[in-house]
């Protein structure tokens, strides 16, 4: 019956995430196969809080064929082997950043978020960042991109966060912030601007940037 099959995989799940907090890794491993992706998911989690989640298992999620699945991957990558600002391995960052080119548009929203959270990132990871940053037509990727391409810092970045700071509000603002580590005239001229705009947000994010 469905109601009993939803309580089996509540279950499952529950279990999956107990063993993240028991340290027990067999049991949190062995839900990664499971049919149902939230499952696998909280699988995926519980073996990164245990540390014990390898290489292999990370970049394998970014290859499960549910969206879910490849979210949670982007998610625990920014904390795998290591913590937010860190750099990690070449194999996992390519992994992540091959998600920018997901054909789900919340994925490639999260893995261009989990790429701006452990620089360095590659010359093609910035390209593409800067692709979406400028040419998604969803606004929430364009927007983690721009972010993204602020916390990377790299002036590679920089044309395609002026860009963006024509954008749609939303997008603006979050160009505005992420402008913070660059400078020079182009730079001056795009806070100048946003300190006349008609949002109050944006407003507000380039008189923060003023000295």
């Amino acid at each position: 019956m469905p109601g009993r099959q939803l309580d089996d995989t509540v279950a499952r799940r529950r279990d999956a995430a107990l063993a993240g907090h028991t340290g027990d890794e067999d049991a949190a491993r062995s839900f990664l196969n499971d049919e149902d992706a939230n499952v696998r998911a909280t699988a995926l989690g519980a073996l990164n809080r245990l540390g014990a989640l390898t290489q292999d298992e990370l970049i394998a999620a970014t290859l499960d064929s549910d969206p879910i699945m490849r979210r949670r991957a982007c998610t625990e990558s920014t904390s795998w082997n290591g913590i937010v600002g860190d750099p990690t391995s070449a194999e996992a960052a390519a992994a992540i950043a091959a998600l920018l080119t997901d054909s789900d548009d919340s994925v490639v929203e999260i893995a261009a978020w989990a790429c701006g959270e452990r620089p360095p990132a590659s010359t093609k990871t910035i390209e593409r960042l800067s692709e979406i940053a400028t040419s998604h037509d969803d606004a929430l990727c364009r927007e983690a991109a721009v972010a993204a391409l602020g916390a990377i810092s790299n002036p590679a970045g920089l044309p395609a966060i002026l860009t963006a700071t024509e954008d749609k509000a939303t997008v603006r603002r979050r160009a505005i912030i992420a402008l913070a580590p660059f400078d020079g005239p182009e730079v001056e001229a795009a806070l100048e601007r946003a300190r006349s705009d008609r949002d109050w947000q944006v407003r507000q994010a380039a008189e923060d940037l003023s000295p």
